[in-house]
């Protein structure tokens, strides 16, 4: 149980909050690719931790990220025209470059202003599909992270967006409970765990899919540079002598936002990126070794379904449902009246309220996991506001891995399977080597 004043310390992510000062020291998704998918295209106005931004691709193929209100009188520039290489505001003309200069100013004719000048803009990365920005103090900023699904063809990888109008954290804690899957998934994971049966889903690309009926796993966690990962170990059978044999399943969690779930053929990088303190983006990066289909990873996470998903937004509708938007006659066969993966995760965290009160919560076990993420950003937060680095703050993630589930042999340690997850330095580590060197 937490109290008070640590749930208001986790969930507060606005400029003048601990956890916001924290979070801005890390590049983050802003948007997906396909959100500013052409040259000249519409400006996508966009939030991060509290703040209001413009996204553009200008004339030449350049991402901007810019302040959202114009720095001559304060009028949206999401409402601009994207057109001679900059984003032009319509009250007055002022045109921006994608790094904030300014290159015109039809009611100002002065050339020294516009080269004294300069609007706030921030870094871009475009890569894996998704546009990253960094908006934290210019003197820290980390060099840009690399991530595995960054290096894999375009057809390989998929990238979906659903903003929902909760606290970032309600979603997170979801990703990172691993006793959820085979209950609040059991539509997929198992539909016939009621029954005291078990019929595995032999989907090889669904997360959901368990391989044993075991609803109780036992957590062991180990931190890493990135934040920790942790494994869930189910039991799949018992010997003659009592001796249970375990099916593993392990998650890397990296902080301050981010998750990898395990399909066999894919992995499901997930980041929970806060809006504002009450709306979140989750960006689903899926990604394997051979082509993937968007419209197949849409149905199975309930994301197909017009009345609770509006692509074009990226909106997840649920909390404007009636009830939900939950089928209740379609729980007589079936488990939670919802269909797909991410329209579960969603409406049940969206059913918690925009921010939940978590003194009156009664943990369990099972929920280790969740309490040590809680540990980690506090810890994370009270390190950087004391001067020093944030946990998991690591420029290189490619070896990370995650492990669907997998049959551990006696006397084997869980963590032999993932490897690299222990080779992963954090950016102060890389900076002490180099001074050393």
């Amino acid at each position: 149980m937490l109290t008070a004043e640590e749930n208001e310390t986790l969930t507060r992510v606005g400029p003048q909050t601990p956890m916001g000062r924290m979070m801005r020291r890390f590049w983050m998704p802003i948007a997906t690719s396909a959100q500013v998918p052409e040259p000249d295209g519409d400006p996508l106005r966009a939030r991060l931790f509290g703040e209001s931004f413009v996204v553009f691709r200008d004339s030449a193929g350049q991402i901007g990220v810019l302040d959202e209100l114009c720095m001559h009188r304060g009028v949206s520039l999401a409402l601009g025209r994207v057109e001679d290489g900059g984003v032009r505001c319509l009250y007055h003309g002022w045109k921006f470059g994608a790094d904030g200069t300014i290159l015109d100013t039809p009611n100002h004719c002065s050339e020294r202003f516009r080269t004294r000048m300069k609007a706030p803009a921030y870094p871009v990365v475009e890569a894996g599909g998704l546009v990253w920005t960094y908006i934290g103090p210019k003197k820290q900023q980390p060099p840009f992270p690399h991530f595995a699904f960054m290096d894999v063809p375009e057809e390989n990888r998929t990238v979906i967006r659903a903003n929902v109008a909760c606290n970032y954290l309600q979603l997170y804690e979801g990703g990172v409970d691993s006793s959820h899957v085979g209950i609040l998934h059991s539509n997929q994971a198992n539909p016939t765990w009621k029954a005291g049966e078990f019929t595995a889903n032999d989907e090889d690309d669904n997360p959901g899919a368990i391989s044993v009926a075991d609803n109780a796993p036992a957590l062991e966690i180990e931190d890493t540079a990135f934040g920790f990962h942790y494994v869930a170990k189910r039991v799949a059978s018992v010997s003659e002598d009592g001796t249970p044999a375990h099916s593993i399943r392990t998650t890397p969690v990296f902080l301050p936002v981010g998750r990898v779930i395990p399909a066999p053929t894919v992995e499901f990088y997930v980041f929970e990126v806060p809006l504002t303190d009450v709306e979140t983006a989750t960006f689903i990066v899926i990604y394997g070794d051979r082509p993937v289909s968007r419209p197949r990873f849409m149905e199975m996470l309930g994301l197909d379904d017009e009345r609770f998903f509006d692509e074009a937004s990226a909106d997840f509708l649920g909390h404007r449902l009636p009830g939900f938007g939950q089928d209740r006659p379609s729980m007589a066969t079936g488990w939670t009246g919802l269909r797909g993966i991410q329209q579960e995760d969603a409406t049940l965290a969206l059913s918690m309220g925009p921010i939940v009160d978590r003194t009156k919560e009664h943990v369990v076990a099972a929920d280790r996991a969740i309490m040590h993420l809680r540990a980690q950003l506090l810890e994370s937060v009270r390190g950087h506001e004391a001067g020093g680095h944030p946990l998991g703050l690591v420029a290189d993630y490619g070896p990370m891995r995650s492990l669907c589930d997998t049959d551990l042999e006696p006397g084997q340690a869980w963590q032999d399977h993932v490897p690299g997850n222990r080779t992963v330095t954090t950016v102060a580590d890389d900076e002490q080597m180099a001074t050393t060197s």
